[in-house]
């Protein structure tokens, strides 16, 4: 199943239109959200980590299945506790019942509820649960001279400790009213405190939840001691579990626990926490609707004490949520969350993806430490210099190397992890990149999405080949692959000089993989368009007044308007033509009509007959007219051969797309890529290219990843891998 792990990051100014009302406070360690990514993973689910801020509709569309066309539901494990204003707990639940995705935890109203303490206080006496007298202020003036002590305040909207102090003073209450209302913004809720112990019970499921073991809090035998934000955030106190109480006052602590759970409209999972005094009187403090699963926390404490790992607690939180949104006729199916036909469970997918999950941060490094690496076309030693670092990489995957030197570009690099003559694939990506030095992008993540120079084009496909390496290295499943890695120098060249190498790499691999980027809908190339690039100058010869009027075929800019609707005329859908224009230039004396003129544009086409035709068509468009004062001067620059379909390709997706269902990752055919490095690979050997990460934006410096996708694209890679040294057999 894909599951949308949401949580916020602290003070995400960046990820709202306003900075509005009371900033959230409250936030989740970026350490326990990737663990239970990781724990969601080992549960065989298809995780992605996304901020819950203004970007989250987006990264939703972009991951979550559309069910709406027959895929299978995915669901959201909710960990926001919101980024500004009142109800924060609410706004992603809202969000995802207007989108119409199911997410585990509370609904709005659940959550609205628990986290209003004096709502929580009003729906609790009204059932006629025990809980502390209690009054509300947001003015000092308003607090009784005859107030009873000690008594305690609490923030009407917050949680986690935020604000509690026990008072013992009117003067004290006073001074705390005022502070707390100019800190928060809000009503305080003033209860009697109570002295005693302190005990917290968690629950998990919905119709008969599960109660776990009673935790007691240890105070330290002090009856007006309170567990403080300072001490959770520093030094928690020690907690007791289970409990050391009689059985009967256990049985009641389980019973108002699973009333309170009822009264206030809770989903999935709480805790709700008592005091007790010295007459064994329970009191109802409140119901924490999102209780922490930080690792010190008394929810996964005592889930620990009942016998989960941290790992299968988390799993159980999803499938009690799966059952309550699907029902138990549909829960093993939905839960699982593969394919018709296929098996309940894939070790293997289940391992790549913990393995995969648990290393992203080392992905994202490694594609960090590449970015650094100025790899140009024309940097020779920086095109090298990634080869070398590329090479100690795969050296220590076991992989030997064989180096074809070229002087003129970098070094184009072999690797093989056998010794034998075929391989059963071989994975095809590029060194270099065109981007020049004043376009460089630093290594930048922002809205799930990474920037820097060469992700999109060569290096995020490199992360890919290394993070499927190493998670198949990790699963001991690489040593029976007969993998080839062919890395290219020249591929913002054409690939001219790589040609004979990669001819002759290919016809002995029996499928082979190229690792350019994605697009946002996952398309895999199984063929894409060939491009020739022209300059063509135009000069007026000498002789002519310039201050006498000249016709179109005597002036440049005249001529090149004529030239360019003759263009336009070469486009075409049926046959897979298309005219780019790059750019116009001219020049001239100041005042005087210009007298030269340079014409960039670009044809992209469909197959090399075609190719072939288009190139002497623009030769005889632009020949030098006769008996007019214009000259022309023909120049081809970059050829890029195309990438052609064949039944071969066609049928290799088939597979990809089989593979891409049971590991869920979403796929998609494309024949529109503009160039691809595998035009080179004969019509004989299956091929296709797209493996690399997940790509948008258009130009040097707004051309990005998508974060997760490392994760997604690198479990596809590895699995297809795997399954080519069988041939693809079931």
């Amino acid at each position: 199943m894909k599951v949308a792990v949401i949580y916020n990051k602290r003070k995400d100014v960046g990820g709202v239109i306003n900075v509005f009302g009371m900033q959230n406070l409250e936030t989740y360690n970026p350490k326990i959200v990737e663990r239970v990514a990781a724990a969601l993973e080992q549960g065989g689910h298809n995780v992605r980590v996304i901020d819950g801020n203004i970007n989250v509709i987006e990264q939703l569309q972009n991951f979550m299945p559309r069910v709406v066309q027959g895929e299978k539901p995915g669901m959201v494990f909710n960990m926001a506790y919101g980024i500004q204003g009142i109800s924060r707990y609410t706004h992603i639940p809202s969000l995802l019942e207007m989108l119409g995705v199911p997410y585990v935890g509370s609904s709005p109203a659940g959550h609205g509820i628990a986290l209003d303490k004096v709502t929580t206080k009003v729906m609790v006496q009204a059932a006629g649960l025990p809980t502390a007298p209690y009054w509300v202020f947001y003015k000092a003036d308003q607090i009784p001279d005859d107030m009873p002590f000690p008594v305690i305040t609490k923030p009407k909207m917050e949680a986690v400790s935020l604000g509690i102090q026990v008072i013992h003073d009117l003067a004290s209450l006073k001074t705390a009213i005022s502070d707390l209302v100019d800190q928060f913004k809000q009503p305080v809720l003033v209860e009697k405190f109570i002295p005693g112990r302190e005990f917290a019970v968690g629950l998990l499921g919905n119709h008969d939840p599960e109660t776990l073991p009673i935790v007691e809090i240890d105070l330290g035998g002090d009856p007006f001691a309170i567990q403080s934000l300072d001490d959770k955030l520093k030094k928690p106190k020690e907690k007791i579990c289970p409990a050391r109480i009689d059985e009967d006052i256990a049985r009641e602590l389980r019973r108002l626990t699973r009333e309170t759970f009822s009264v206030l409209g809770i989903y999935d999972f709480c805790r709700v926490d008592f005091r007790m005094d010295k007459e064994g009187r329970l009191y109802i403090l409140e119901l924490n609707s999102m209780a922490s699963l930080g690792l010190t926390g008394t929810y996964v404490h005592a889930a620990g004490v009942a016998g989960y790992t941290y790992e299968s607690l988390i799993n159980r939180m999803l499938d009690v949520a799966v059952e309550r949104y699907f029902g138990g006729e549909q829960f093993e199916q939905v839960k699982v969350g593969e394919t018709e036909g296929a098996a309940k469970k894939d070790p293997l997918r289940v391992r790549l993806r913990s393995y995969l999950r648990g290393n992203l941060v080392t992905m994202e490094d490694y594609l960090a430490k590449m970015v650094d690496i100025n790899s140009n076309y024309n940097n020779i030693e920086g095109v090298n210099s990634l080869g070398r670092w590329a090479s100690n990489q795969l050296s220590a995957l076991g992989f030997h190397r064989q180096v074809h030197s070229r002087a003129e570009l970098g070094n184009i690099l072999y690797f093989a992890n056998h010794m034998e003559e075929n391989n059963d694939i071989l994975l095809v990506g590029n060194l270099d990149n065109s981007i020049d030095s004043q376009d460089f992008t630093q290594f930048t993540e922002e809205r799930g999405r990474i920037y820097g120079s060469g992700v999109a084009r060569g290096k995020g496909g490199l992360a890919i080949l290394l993070g499927a390496l190493k998670a198949l290295r990790h699963t001991r499943s690489l040593r029976k692959i007969k993998c080839g890695i062919l890395l290219i120098s020249d591929y913002s060249r054409g690939g001219r000089s790589s040609r004979t190498v990669l001819e002759e790499v290919s016809a002995r691999s029996r499928y082979v993989v190229g690792l350019s980027g994605a697009g946002l809908a996952g398309e895999i190339l199984t063929s894409s368009f060939g491009s020739l690039q022209y300059d063509i100058e135009i000069n007026q010869r000498p002789g002519h007044n310039l201050l006498k009027s000249i016709s179109e075929k005597e002036d440049p800019i005249l001529y090149i308007d004529q030239k360019i609707t003759a263009l336009k005329k070469f486009n075409s859908d049926p046959e897979g033509t298309h005219i780019v224009l790059n750019g116009i230039k001219t020049g001239g004396a100041p005042g005087l009509p210009a007298h030269y003129a340079l014409l960039s544009f670009l044809i992209r086409y469909r197959s090399t007959s075609l190719g072939t035709k288009l190139d002497e068509q623009v030769q005889h468009l632009f020949e030098s007219p006769t008996r007019s004062l214009i000259k022309t001067l023909v120049s081809r620059g970059l050829q890029r051969k195309p990438f052609l379909k064949t039944e071969l390709s066609q049928e290799f997706f088939q597979k990809v797309e089989k593979i891409a269902k049971t590991v869920e990752v979403r796929v998609k055919p494309s024949d529109e890529g503009i160039a691809s490095l595998l035009a080179y690979c004969g019509p004989q050997v299956p091929a296709l290219d797209g493996f690399g990460p997940v790509t948008g934006g258009i130009g040097s410096k707004a051309e990005y990843i998508i974060r997760d996708s490392l994760i997604d694209r690198s479990v596809l890679l590895a699995y297809l891998i795997y399954k080519s040294s069988k041939n693809f057999a079931a």
